[in-house]
């Protein structure tokens, strides 16, 4: 962990388009903080005590278990945004775990201190505001997608979600962590994917998913991405990620 400098700032959308004031006033309580895959940014239940802001091809999610045991991400957050305290203010607890998809360098402030810039800046308060609007729009298609949607295309949805956020068509990414994303059986991912190989799509290789034809890939995805897109667009100009 080393403290965070402006160039780790410029690595974060969201972050890197803050006036000079307002990035002066988060730098000094930031550290950098490089992180596994599968790292625990919080947990269910627990307070929000720290905010994330996943930098370059970093990648988190906000993963729900169900009474069954088994666990489905219902938003991820690259570098068009943060996790933790930018929806409550650090003293309700938790809804969904928080946990580390894609290995890389996450911005860690205390939610204290996150609170007391957004105090002192109302353009923070705005700007923050109109990104918890993108991230619930982002739970509410990953509803939808859930229930309309087949494996598949959500098996290709995943992996485009792995390029916009890391901009490389080897994507680090196992048959494990897809189906814990999905939420369903390795079994139905190791299918599919075989499938997918057959085709030319993609390639599984020792830890990563290599994208063989992009275009065919977008065609077997379903359109909530290019949804949340749009929204972002909107709502935030410029900041959703884009290989």
């Amino acid at each position: 962990m080393t403290a965070a400098t402006k160039q780790d700032l410029s690595q974060n959308a969201l972050l890197s388009v803050l006036t000079d004031d307002d990035r002066q006033r988060l730098l000094p309580h930031m550290a950098a903080l490089d992180l596994p895959a599968e790292a625990i940014l919080s947990h269910s239940g627990q307070d929000v005590t720290d905010t994330f802001f996943p930098c370059a091809g970093a990648m988190a999610a906000f993963c729900i278990r169900g009474a069954n045991g088994h666990s489905v991400d219902v938003a991820f957050v690259g570098r068009e945004g943060a996790v933790g305290g930018i929806v409550s203010q650090g003293q309700i607890p938790a809804y969904a775990t928080a946990v580390v998809r894609m290995p890389g360098t996450f911005l860690r402030i205390k939610t204290s201190a996150l609170e007391q810039a957004k105090l002192e800046s109302i353009h923070l308060r705005h700007w923050f505001s109109r990104y918890s609007d993108c991230l619930l729009a982002q739970v509410f298609q990953t509803a939808a997608c859930n229930a309309t949607h087949t494996i598949r295309q959500r098996i290709a949805k995943l992996i485009l979600a792995g390029l916009e956020r890391t901009g490389n068509m080897d994507i680090p990414m196992t048959q494990e962590q897809l189906a814990d994303m999905l939420g369903v059986g390795r079994t139905f991912v190791s299918r599919i994917l075989g499938t997918m190989r057959k085709q030319g799509i993609v390639e599984s290789r020792r830890g990563t998913l290599v994208i063989r034809n992009l275009h065919e890939l977008r065609g077997e995805s379903c359109h909530c991405t290019q949804a949340i897109e749009d929204h972002f667009d909107a709502v935030l100009h410029g900041i959703y990620p884009r290989p």
